[in-house]
């Protein structure tokens, strides 16, 4: 009997088992599915908000100046300032005067211009013409502002120009005075004016109306909102593509997996407490790899890379602690470790080498308040080193918020600290968000580096990165490179510097050194 008992309640268990791990699995892909949906489309609302905001800022100041010039509207004087707004603005199609909703003169000349029926004239005294009548071109691609008779005219799909990786993305800009029912000013896809009563009084908000998960993120500056969103079909569809991963396991393995699982759960809870042991205990260190100027074969700095090695001789990767210190909040407390290990490795020789400097890496935390300012200032004041010295690398992942990372990377670079994107080509953004940013180095990712000389697709696009950045003024840095024939390449491309293998292994900052030092039968290799 109490075998039979025990029989029993091992088999209920496994059946209990069997179908409680796959529902959870289930339950866990659509989880993962929304959060990386709803980052996405954050980051989206967010670009909109950008865009919007520095076309109705180009507007507004080109509308004020005409108002304030004292010469008649279509006087030569007038003409020739439409002329240099239109020119010097990069959101800006047209600037002109307006008699009875007919633009009568503008940059583009005296040709009349009809602006066609108003949607909204707001409390600021602006009037809105959402669609400008161009004869025989089809759905109007211009929309208008208007005051006080002066007129700009903008490109309608100029602030929703942002690169969207979910099939079905709606993007949009409403302005909060319009009337419940009109259409919204700018809209690409399927876009209600009701969803602005979920935002209420709040700065941004994300919801789902049963058929699209919607960020709402509203401007600071004017009486505006831009909004995204995405189907719940697309959020649906990387669940069940997630799901055919883990359901047909969690099925199969039954309590293996449910003890597999719970052991990945308390060996990654454990991971933020052993990181913060580690701090404590300073296991952390750093190695250096060498950056190297292609044109001499000049060691010219290096980046620091962070290591973790535990106190029972276990060496911990990054790949495996920062994604971790991330997401638990220790990731700024990792990169005030770094600064303290670099001062120590490199402060005396740094004060003493004005032009050699170290890269280091910050995170999306890191740039998302002024600490970061503060704990450079103490950096340079304690080391004895130079501006000059530091090289601070930043990924695209790192202007989710783009406002304050504008507002600390304008407060460093103010010190004379140089500021490089790293990993280019491998997020989400567009060209246009690039140029947003003030930059000094664009890194070219080693993937494309490796690519190199294949037949792999990526190959030809080093010679894009390349182009793109000497447009933009960057200097550029090349990860990864592992043969001379790579280095040959990019040297003859004009990149200016590179790493990778073929000039160092990452090291102490004692070796680095030593590299750097002037030494002709070294470098003539790579200069010839």
């Amino acid at each position: 009997m109490r075998n039979r008992l025990i029989l029993g309640t091992s088999i209920l268990v496994a059946l209990a088992s069997a179908m409680l791990l796959p529902w959870l699995a289930w339950r866990e892909a659509q989880r993962q599915a929304f959060e990386a949906a709803a980052d996405m489309t954050r980051a989206y609302a967010r670009a909109v908000l950008h865009r919007a905001d520095k076309t109705s800022t180009q507007g507004a100041v080109a509308i004020r100046e005409l108002i304030r010039q004292p010469h008649a509207p279509c006087s030569p004087q007038s003409l020739a300032l439409m002329r240099r707004l239109d020119l010097s603005s990069t959101y800006i199609q047209a600037v002109g005067f307006v008699r009875g909703g007919v633009v009568v003169c503008s940059s583009m000349g005296t040709d009349p211009l009809h602006l066609g029926t108003p949607s909204l004239r707001t409390s600021t005294g602006y009037t809105i013409y959402p669609r400008v009548p161009i004869a025989a071109l089809g759905p109007s691609p211009l929309m208008a502002l208007e005051r006080a008779g002066f007129v700009v005219l903008v490109h309608r799909e100029l602030p929703l120009d942002i690169s969207t990786s979910i099939p079905g993305a709606a993007l949009a800009v409403l302005h909060l005075e319009a009337a419940s029912g009109s259409a919204p000013e700018l809209a690409r896809g399927h876009v209600e004016r009701a969803w602005l009563a979920r935002l209420g009084s709040q700065r941004e908000t994300s919801f789902s109306d049963g058929k699209r998960l919607i960020v709402l993120s509203r401007s600071r500056q004017f009486l505006t909102v831009a909004a995204a969103a995405v189907p719940l079909a697309y959020v649906q569809e990387r669940a069940a593509s997630i799901a055919w991963r883990l359901v047909p396991a969690a099925a199969v393995a039954g309590l293996l997996v449910a003890a597999a699982v719970l052991t990945l759960a308390r060996q990654q809870r454990s991971i933020p407490a052993a990181l913060r042991h580690a701090l404590r205990r300073n296991e952390f260190y750093l190695q250096y790899q060498p950056i190297v100027e292609l044109a001499s074969g000049r060691c010219v700095g290096v980046e620091a890379l962070l290591r973790w090695k535990r106190a029972t001789g276990e060496q911990i990767g990054p790949d495996l602690f920062i994604p971790v210190a991330e997401q638990s909040g220790l990731i700024t407390r990792l990169t005030e470790r770094v600064f303290t290990l670099v001062e120590a490795d490199a402060g005396a020789y740094l004060g003493a080498h004005p032009d050699f400097h170290v890269a280091i890496n910050l995170s999306a935390a890191d740039l998302q308040s002024s600490a970061i300012v503060d704990l450079v200032d103490r950096f340079l004041h304690r080391s004895g080193a130079w501006p000059s010295n530091l090289i601070l690398e930043i990924t695209e992942r790192g202007f989710l918020d783009l406002d304050n990372a504008l507002r600390v990377l304008g407060a460093l670079r103010a010190r004379g600290i140089e500021v490089a994107i790293d990993d280019f080509g491998t997020g989400y953004s567009s060209l246009s968000y690039l140029e947003s940013l003030e930059l000094d180095f664009l890194k070219i990712d080693r993937s494309f580096i490796e690519a190199l000389g294949t037949k792999a697709p990526t190959s030809q696009v080093v010679g894009h990165i390349i182009a793109m950045a000497r447009t933009m003024g960057l200097r550029m840095i090349a990860e990864g490179v592992e043969s001379q024939v790579q280095a040959d390449f990019l040297k003859g491309q004009a990149v200016q510097y590179a790493q990778g293998w073929l000039f160092g292994r990452p090291m102490s900052f004692t070796e680095a050194v030593r590299l750097a030092t002037p030494h002709p039968e070294r470098t003539a290799g790579i200069v010839a």
